[in-house]
């Protein structure tokens, strides 16, 4: 219970920081008032351009993954690797299962007793910056938080997915639609090294991006 408690807690104040908000005060105007009203990367990139939205883009991504190693390490970083184990005094429990201290820092994905810290950690990151408490409750879509959650959850997805997000838009010469296919396909992917519940608990999470797509659309045709 409490790795839980601290993961939500922790997960929600990480998501919570106002990355956009806070560089685009910077810059004389607030990224809620202005474009799509969004306070993300994309909206930061049209207004400022690339170089100057990057804090955005590393800082949003970050929330999900500082989120995730919080979790994991409060509930004594449970993995299941594909490697071998880094330094000694570790304890496996099966082939290429870690858990401890000792963990390596190359594995395929959370398990055991990690699991549900570290999904309640990304979830409660993806909620910090849907509704910040440091930024009037009014933040963003949550797409970079969860990108950074699934590094943690199963950083071999998450690499496939970056390599298919950079094929599709060098391809089709649109990053939009390749973060789209990068971002549809973690599910799939994930699937090649997690159980389908874990799998299950992924698209939960997409869901809270579709949520505020939906009540992003809805506010456009009432403003």
């Amino acid at each position: 219970m409490v790795p839980v408690l601290v993961a939500v807690i922790g997960g929600y104040l990480l998501g919570s920081v106002p990355v956009a908000v806070l560089v685009a005060r910077a810059h004389g105007f607030d990224p809620r008032d202005v474009g799509d009203r969004n306070p993300g990367f994309w909206n930061m990139k049209e207004r400022l351009g690339s170089r100057a939205a990057v804090p955005v883009f590393a800082g949003d991504t970050l929330k999900g993954t500082f989120a995730g190693l919080l979790a994991l390490l409060a509930s004594g970083a449970h993995t299941t690797g594909f490697a071998g184990l880094l330094g000694g005094g570790a304890h496996t429990t099966g082939f290429a299962a870690v858990t401890g201290a000792s963990v390596t820092p190359v594995y395929a994905a959370v398990a055991g007793a990690s699991v549900v810290p570290v999904y309640a950690a990304v979830a409660a990151a993806m909620i910090g910056h849907a509704w910040p408490v440091f930024a009037g409750f009014r933040g963003g879509r949550s797409i970079l938080a969860f990108a950074g959650g699934v590094a943690v959850i199963c950083p071999p997805a998450f690499l496939l997915a970056v390599a298919l997000l950079i094929v599709t838009a060098l391809l089709t010469r649109s990053f939009a639609i390749g973060a789209r296919a990068g971002v549809f396909s973690v599910p799939i992917l994930q699937l090649f090294f997690t159980p389908v519940a874990y799998v299950a608990a992924t698209g939960a999470l997409m869901c809270l991006i579709g949520l505020r797509f939906g009540q992003a659309a809805l506010a456009g045709r009432h403003s």
